[in-house]
């Protein structure tokens, strides 16, 4: 038995899509990152196991790009939804724009790059901001320090808090992902019946039942439904 909405709430849940309208790079779209290689080869664990030195050149060159991008009309848009309702944000990027942008309450199903922990001791994950991360670097143990995102081979970060939020929210708004990344993609079941449930993006791999979507840019359509939220909300 489904549990009663929160008519008072709403999770977003992005993905590279709206980071791409600040200017980074996706992973999987035609001329994306994995366009340009195979990510077993880079980001996976086995990866990291056989030449760890591939995965952190990766990750400082991906930090050096996110550190330059903004948060862009969408992301300053989502945080002013905290104005009036409770708001989660539930996001499979690994970049900090939401955070830049205000928002308050952030879940990274795959781990954020401004973290990183000593190897084995995710637990143990603190924040590093963008300074470049060497292996030449060690914990008092002598585990090198990784970068706190999901290797291919992980099991995605927060999925029950996830699940908790999207479910009795009463509002679902999905921006800027194809819906192609399992597991995280089937968290948007969870969400009630009832809800108010819209999704927009360029494409997407099909639409769950009960979402509408609409094609377009974030920063056009995100603005544009904020606003309208804004005008109905009841405090």
């Amino acid at each position: 038995m489904s549990r009663p909405i929160n008519p008072n709430k709403i999770v977003i849940f992005t993905g590279a899509g709206i980071s791409a309208e600040s200017g980074i790079m996706t992973f999987r779209d035609k001329d994306g990152h994995w366009a340009k290689m195979d990510p077993m080869k880079v980001v996976s664990t086995e990866a990291w196991d056989s030449n760890p030195q591939a995965l952190i050149d990766f990750h400082n060159a991906r930090l050096a790009t996110i550190e330059k991008a903004q948060p862009n009309a969408a992301h300053l848009a989502l945080r002013d939804l905290e104005e009036k309702y409770e708001v989660i944000v539930v996001t499979q990027n690994v970049d900090d724009l939401h955070e830049r942008a205000g928002s308050s309450r952030i879940l990274h199903l795959h781990g954020i790059v401004t973290e990183v922990f000593p190897d084995g001791c995710r637990e143990r994950a603190v924040y590093r901001g963008y300074e470049p991360l060497s292996l030449e670097e060690k914990d008092p143990y002598g585990r090198p320090f990784r970068p706190n995102t999901v290797l291919f081979g992980e099991q995605i970060l927060h999925c029950e808090e996830a699940i908790e939020a999207i479910s009795d929210a009463g509002k679902i708004l999905v921006v800027g992902t194809s819906l192609a990344v399992y597991p995280a993609a089937g968290l948007l079941n969870k969400a009630s019946f009832h809800a108010e449930k819209i999704i927009v993006s360029h494409e997407v791999e099909s639409v769950p039942y009960g979402y509408e979507f609409i094609r377009g840019d974030a920063t056009v359509q995100v603005p544009f439904l904020v606003r309208k939220w804004l005008s109905e909300a009841k405090r």
